[in-house]
């Protein structure tokens, strides 16, 4: 299968140093077996989503209401930060602030060899996968097992995700059972001999491989959907109890969670335990939903660490337009309705987060107002339709486009470096902004270039007598001749 150019680090594939979005695009695209995956599997999650929303007769009002809350947590949230800080810590729980991936993966780091381990085991996580937390570990000799059935395929695989929900969307089921026959021996736990490709055979298989590990490992690693500032707890939804098994049976759990996921109050959580799991899965109520605050003496993880990432979350609430991404919920139900993410997959987007959500998080995150911009991250706001089909999705309205075409803006800003460009913008600025300046100008224009009629590729002598620079714009471009007398000298003319 040819799919978009992957580097490594450390031995370990990442997203850091793909190329920018138009080549890896053009690489999934020649790819008919990843485009015919992803449409089956898009295609079947919008139809059961649409269904499952139609449900609710208050649909609308539930997203205002999600919107509204994210935005007032994003106006209050360095005093909701220091309140869930408060009962985290009062409930036996300790905090850790990361600036950014470096200290939050120094941190659990840290944490991992205070205990003497080896290896953890990991619920899916877009924030740890956000900072490379797996690599980082593997780094610091320390194995980290993914126990979430998709995570766990592409990390058998030696691959990267491709989408929030469904991590191997790109791949089929026959694949699937090639991966884990081929690499799962290597690692622990063989599959079956007479592996099929039976869905049921094949999470069979990942139960028992996994169970082992589930039993071993002291430590474990989450993230969390929400955390509610009041009270100080965390909230996990999974569909397949791997996540209940690991906020369980370890002696140790850390959560890495982005400051971005908090809400007030168990009222206000009780709005997204209904937007969240019909856009996510289509499902009325989510199958595994975990609560925990802090320890509890003699039942579960009796030391828990909750780090709190930033990561350019707060640059990125500077940006009026832009800020609105960090509404997200993580839902993926932009990346099912998307054109492009349908025939490119997630992978050509270069970024733990894939698709239209992606598009604009990326590269806030990374910081797109940086001089000069990675130009992975600079081709990201340009990988969309603009078509507004992620914005009717969206459970908690965010307006993808308009955060788009503002960062489409920002980037292109970065780009205006030519002296020869920039002179004559300057000199266009300064004539419109003055009627006597545009008056002079278009006697002067009307007088050199209005009785030419060489329009193709401009006047010979303008073609000939300037720069280069000037010359290739003209190359595939008519310029239509000035009048001989403008609109202003006519009239001031005839009605003098």
């Amino acid at each position: 299968m040819t799919t978009p150019t992957i580097p490594e680090r450390g031995g370990h594939p990442t997203f850091l140093g793909m190329p920018p979005f138009p080549r890896t695009a053009a690489e999934a695209l020649a790819d008919p077996q990843l485009r015919a995956n992803l449409q089956h599997a898009t295609t079947t999650i919008r139809d059961k989503r649409v269904r499952a929303v139609a449900e609710l007769p208050d649909w609308e009002a539930l997203r205002v209401a999600g919107a509204a809350i994210k935005d007032d947590t994003l106006a209050r949230l360095p005093e909701l930060l220091l309140q869930l800080e408060e009962r985290v810590t009062a409930a036996g729980g300790v905090v850790h602030w990361a600036r950014d991936a470096a200290e939050a993966n120094g941190i659990v780091t840290a944490i991992a060899r205070q205990h003497g381990t080896t290896e953890i085991v990991k619920i899916k996580s877009m924030a740890t996968q956000e900072i490379e937390l797996n690599i980082a570990l593997a780094e610091a000799g320390i194995d980290v097992w993914e126990t979430d059935l998709a995570e766990l395929i592409v990390q058998l695989g030696h691959d990267l995700p491709s989408h929030i929900l469904v991590p191997a969307i790109h791949r089929n089921r026959s694949e699937i059972r090639d991966i884990f026959t081929r690499e799962m021996s290597k690692v622990g736990r063989p599959a079956p001999d007479d592996l099929t490709d039976n869905p049921g055979d094949l999470a069979e298989a990942a139960r028992l491989h996994l169970r082992e590990k589930f039993l071993r490992s002291k430590v474990a690693v989450s993230g969390a959907n929400f955390a509610v500032a009041d009270s100080g707890t965390l909230v996990i939804l999974e569909s397949e109890g791997n996540g209940r098994m690991c906020l369980t049976l370890p002696e140790v759990l850390i959560s890495v969670v982005g400051i971005e996921k908090l809400v007030p109050t168990w009222a206000d959580l009780e709005v997204f335990l209904q937007l969240l799991p019909r856009s996510s899965t289509a499902e009325r109520m989510n199958p595994y939903t975990s609560t925990f605050t802090g320890i509890t003496p003699g039942d579960g993880p009796q030391e828990f660490h909750l780090v709190l990432l930033d990561n350019g979350r707060t640059a990125t609430l500077t940006n009026p337009t832009g800020r609105q991404a960090l509404r997200c919920i993580r839902c993926s139900a932009c990346l099912n309705v998307c054109p492009v993410y349908e025939r490119t997959g997630g992978k050509a987007y270069g970024s733990a987060y894939p698709g239209p959500i992606g598009a604009i998080i990326t590269p806030q995150l990374r910081g797109i107002n940086q001089h000069p911009v990675d130009e992975q991250t600079a081709s990201l706001p340009f990988a969309s339709s603009l078509c507004g089909a992620c914005y009717d999705a969206c459970p908690v309205r965010i307006n993808i486009p308009d955060v788009l075409l503002d960062l489409r803006a920002r980037a292109v800003s970065h780009q205006r470096g030519h002296l020869g460009e920039r002179a004559v913008m300057s000199a266009a600025k300064a004539t419109f902004a003055s009627s006597r300046r545009l008056a002079a100008a278009q006697r002067i224009g009307g007088l050199l270039l209005g009785r030419t009629r060489r329009l193709r590729g401009g006047p010979a002598w303008l073609r000939t007598r300037t720069p280069g620079w000037a010359r290739a714009w003209f190359t595939h471009r008519d310029l239509a001749p000035p009048a001989t007398q403008s609109f202003r000298a006519w009239w001031k003319k005839t009605h003098r």
